[in-house]
């Protein structure tokens, strides 16, 4: 193990550990510490609260300076409900495919770039790079956050990042932010014979639904396109919605979620500030009216920022040496970028295979992409290799 594993080699040990988002990532991370132990290379961890899943943090080459974060998510989605021809957990090549939970989404970028750090040592570096592997990101980019907080307080924090998402390996420049949020509607309850008597949360919270699709609506005005992105607007969608109890009694109770997918400069939270004036200065005052008693409550459940990084930015004109192409992109899904924006290290996202295959049934990289994904670290080994001009 000391001279390294291959790329396909150390994807068949990372789909083995089924991270699923719900789950410990442990059993992973600790694979992950000891590999890059035996080759020489000490890493830290970041914990979540309750220690049950951590964030690892390594560094190669110089210490003194800031250099290029390769950072990659550990945990994948589930896989309950979906009908798999193959073991979700185990990989399984046929026709030049590997399939597996997580291979696309994004255990392939992060066993490529385990396999390339024998490379890195082998190499005076004069940049160093760093590698960065978080956890439950897909339920809201949560286990990036302490990490960062802590490299904010470092002198020599990182200079730029790039994101392994899977891109088909094209230099992305942006994506949207998101703000998920639950709005419960707490109204009173009465025999429908009385309903005037009542107070219907559900049809309360169709009123705050209607008072959404108005402000996506506005927001899809051509004058606030970004055209860069598809759909080129900040959209709102509601995607769950629960209530009552009987058809004989006016709910007391209604809740539904919602998120926003907000172009980079648009602040998602302007959506929660109109919906919660609505609710107060609205719907509030006619339900009091009937009940004192009665309430609208809005919690946000995750958020993340989106990402624009300019074309002249460094990370940007590195993206395009280790991609060959100045031919950027954007992509519609989040990632952990607009975090590691926001901290100050500029981002980028490039990676081996597609988000088409990602979250679905049977999800799968090509070898091809994985060996192109090697070719482009490679590329990078070299960048480092050159004189320091920060």
């Amino acid at each position: 193990m000391s001279r390294g594993l291959t790329t396909q080699e150390l994807l068949k040990l990372l789909v083995g550990f089924a991270t699923v988002s719900r789950d410990s990532n442990l059993e992973l991370i600790d694979f992950i510490r000891r590999y890059m132990s035996t080759l020489g290379v000490e890493s830290e961890l970041f914990y979540n609260t309750d220690r049950t899943k951590a964030a690892l943090f390594a560094t190669i080459g110089p210490s003194d300076r800031g250099g290029i974060v390769l950072s990659g998510h550990t945990d994948v989605v589930p896989v309950d409900g979906q009908v798999w021809t193959v073991d979700p957990f185990r990989l399984t090549e046929n026709d030049g495919r590997l399939y597996g939970r997580g291979t696309a989404d994004m255990k392939g970028f992060i066993a490529s770039v385990l396999a390339a750090v024998p490379g890195f040592l082998a190499q005076p570096l004069q940049i160093p790079v760093h590698l960065a592997f978080s956890y439950d990101e897909e339920i809201g980019c949560l286990g990036v956050r302490p990490m960062l907080a802590e490299l904010a307080k470092r002198p020599n924090k990182p200079r730029m990042c790039l994101i392994g998402e899977p891109t088909e390996l094209k230099p992305v420049l942006g994506h949207k932010g998101k703000l998920s949020v639950r709005c419960c509607v707490h109204g009173s309850a009465c025999h429908t014979a009385y309903a005037p008597y009542g107070v219907n949360a559900i049809s309360y919270a169709a009123r705050l639904i209607i008072k959404l699709e108005e402000i996506g609506e506005r927001l899809a005005d051509p004058r606030l396109h970004d055209d860069r992105f598809d759909p080129p607007f900040s959209t709102v969608q509601v995607g769950l919605i629960n209530g009552g109890v009987a058809l004989n009694i006016v709910p007391a109770h209604c809740e539904f979620d919602f998120e926003v997918r907000a172009l980079p400069k648009f602040d998602a939270h302007e959506v929660l500030s109109e919906l919660h004036s609505y609710a107060q200065y609205i719907l509030l005052p006619r339900m009091r009216a009937i009940e004192d008693s009665t309430e609208i409550q809005m919690q946000p459940l995750s958020t993340y920022p989106g990402l624009s990084t300019p074309s002249d930015n460094e990370a940007a004109r590195l993206l395009s040496l280790l991609c060959e192409t100045t031919d950027y992109e954007t992509v519609p899904f989040g990632t952990e970028g607009g975090l590691f924006d926001e901290s100050g290290i500029p981002s980028v996202v490039c990676g081996p295979g597609s988000m088409d295959q990602g979250h679905k049934p049977d999800e799968f990289i090509t070898k091809e992409q994985l060996t192109r994904c090697d070719f482009m670290l490679s590329r990078l080994t070299r960048y480092l290799q050159m004189p320091d001009k920060d």
